[in-house]
């Protein structure tokens, strides 16, 4: 998917920026169609994977910079010349971009422009264009008759984060850089939050965070992790009586069964409170709080590959 928000704060910074895109591959690939990185001068940020074929796109990409800045689609085969054994091919895309080039794309739901086709939109790209702006359904990222077409980057899944103590801070540092997360991470204070912040994370305080429960959408995914566990309950009532889209609680099977009481005699039925996944992460990677984070992110990007499986299968 096409990340203007990384795009447009790496101009900001850069002043001149070379996005290098896969535009497409036929056979094995390091990356898959869509991935992207950002070159500089003096550094990068992303990556399309593959060791040799990013370094050699870098330095075209920095060409790119130097010179005219004209885009350029460049064939590459992954094989014995790049000392890579994947066997396929990838066609990349680069292109130069400043500020005013970044501001063209604001407001777009979908990107589309001619790389090596004709200046005037084939009906197939339209075709796509159409279908994303009348009912949502976003194409994948691909050259199409000669034109890139590709996705704006939006989270699709709302994660709330209840606790920025150390496993809350493990967890947001591994999710934040996901582009499929939109991440709201809550505690009782500003002063318990890290003084960097990650991009794109919303910080969100008051003295009884439970409070903040209301304002949750009822789509939005949950991981209770607080310093409190009389905390912990009250966020569990609160959230199985707003909804969600699913509610992860930090704890031991104990404090699953003592919560499973207690939420019963709070008026919550035995299907919803089974729904409260606790433990979370994997207990076999231990209890470091990186360690319960991993599995928390392992879990989510299961589920969601599972989900999306699932639509395709349905189509």
């Amino acid at each position: 998917m096409f990340d203007l928000a990384a795009l447009r704060a790496a101009v900001a910074e850069h002043c001149r920026v070379a996005r290098v895109v896969i535009a497409g591959h036929d056979g094995s690939s390091p990356r898959e169609a869509g991935a992207a990185m950002l070159v500089w001068q003096t550094g990068s940020c992303g990556t399309i994977g593959g060791g040799a074929l990013e370094w050699e796109a870098m330095a075209r990409a920095r060409r790119m910079l130097a010179g005219d800045g004209a885009p350029r689609l460049d064939r590459v085969s992954l094989g014995p010349a790049l000392g890579q054994c994947c066997g396929g091919a990838v066609t990349l895309l680069s292109e130069v971009y400043d500020a005013e080039a970044v501001a063209a794309q604001e407001g777009r739901e979908v990107i589309a422009r001619p790389v090596s086709g004709p200046a005037e939109m084939p009906l197939a790209v339209r075709r796509l264009l159409n279908r994303a702006r009348g009912a949502g359904e976003m194409p994948s990222a691909k050259l199409v008759q000669g034109w890139m077409v590709e996705p704006m980057a939006r989270p699709r899944r709302a994660l709330w984060i209840w606790g920025a103590g150390h496993v809350g801070r493990a967890i947001v540092g591994i999710l934040a850089p996901l582009p499929d997360f939109a991440i709201t991470w809550v505690d009782s204070g500003a002063e318990r939050f890290p003084d960097a912040i990650p991009e794109g994370v919303t910080t969100l305080w008051a003295a009884n965070p439970a409070d903040l429960a209301a304002h949750a959408p009822a789509t939005a995914e949950h991981l209770v992790l607080t310093y409190s566990h009389a905390l912990d309950l009250e966020l569990c009532h609160r959230l199985l009586s707003h909804g969600h889209a699913g509610l992860g609680l930090i704890g031991s099977a104990s404090k699953r069964a003592r919560f499973r009481s207690r939420l019963r005699a709070l008026g919550h039925g035995d299907a919803q409170i089974a729904g409260i996944t606790c433990p979370i992460g994997d207990p076999g990677l231990g209890k470091h709080p990186q360690a319960i984070a991993l599995g928390v992110a392992a879990a989510l990007i299961r589920r969601d590959s599972a989900e999306q499986s699932a639509k395709e299968g349905a189509k």
